[in-house]
């Protein structure tokens, strides 16, 4: 799920996406693997997906890279070993059906997409409310302009907001941030500034503390107007190199590379703007997941941050 849409619609497509979801504490001794992919839970197999794999490997101390080019018994063998060698004697384990979608300690403890949207809920957003979002079983990126604000800066119309991103699997900890919607083509920024709020997973806290995160950002959304302005009138020689450099500086995947080079394209010019609307633009590729889309997002903030 990518694009502008309601917010009753996200609640929905959360609700579709947790409809097989459950948790469990697994006593490490119950579980054996028969390769990277694949693990049994006191005698029953379950398919780990790739970022449970990616986590089993960084908790066990194995490069996921090497293992991925291991045989079969061969990544068995070491990942085997290596559990045996857990100081933990249970893992938190999430399920989706028979699938594990990530692996943590015991003392981690996740926040749910479902619950983040219900304290959203909570603190005045309304079933009807328009939003951007990027939506998978990995990623939430929310971000919910604030109609009543929309400014100009030299005839380019931007909403401005706070956007919401989580991962219920451990690829990033709950965040709020400062979001700009331009309206032309309903580009999504999210600004770097300096209240925003990113939490370690205890969800607790999270949920008490998101009004007053919320609270924070939003007095700091006029912070980004100047920098846009002198964004406008900066101008960028090579365009190109520029990108290169800026792909390289925030290590931008391939994929992430090209969505960037897609969104170049679609509105090309020769001041920072146009690059940092590379980015923007790059986070609607179809390609992307989630998370991808949240990062050219971010990226762009930053390249706004930049900005003297």
């Amino acid at each position: 799920m990518k694009g502008m849409t309601t917010f009753g619609n996200v609640q929905q497509r959360a609700e579709a996406l947790a409809a097989n979801y459950y948790d469990a504490l697994v006593p490490v001794k119950e579980m054996e693997f028969s390769d990277l992919r694949t693990v049994k839970i006191g005698g029953e197999p379950h398919h780990l997906r790739r970022v449970a794999s990616q986590r089993v490997a960084a908790r066990l101390g194995i490069p996921h890279p090497y293992l991925e080019r291991c045989p079969a018994d061969l990544q068995a063998e070491q990942l085997n070993y290596w559990l045996r060698e857990e100081r933990n004697e249970e893992f938190f384990v999430r399920f989706d059906g028979a699938d594990v979608r990530a692996v943590f300690t015991p003392r981690y403890t996740p926040a749910d997409n479902l619950e983040v949207l219900s304290r959203l809920v909570e603190i005045g957003v309304g079933t009807e409310t328009k939003v951007q979002v990027a939506l998978d079983k990995e990623f939430m990126s929310l971000s919910i302009p604030d109609q009543n604000r929309t400014f100009e800066v030299k005839g380019d119309r931007l909403t401005p907001g706070i956007s919401v991103s989580n991962s219920e699997v451990g690829l990033a900890s709950l965040s709020v941030k400062a979001f700009f919607l331009r309206l032309v083509c309903t580009n999504g920024l999210i600004a770097k500034t300096e209240v925003s709020s990113s939490y370690r997973h205890v969800s607790a806290r999270i949920l008490e503390e998101l009004p007053q995160a919320l609270g924070q950002v939003q007095g700091e959304l006029d912070s980004s107007r100047d920098k846009m302005r002198i964004s406008m009138s900066s101008p960028v020689s090579d365009p190109e190199a520029t990108l290169r450099s800026f792909n390289r500086q925030f290590q931008l995947s391939q994929r992430e590379q090209k969505a960037v080079a897609w969104g170049f394209v679609q509105e090309p010019g020769k001041t920072m703007w146009e690059i940092i609307q590379a980015y923007t633009f790059g986070s609607k590729h179809s390609p992307l997941t989630a998370e991808e889309s949240h990062r050219l997002q971010v990226v762009g903030g930053m390249v706004l941050g930049m900005v003297q």
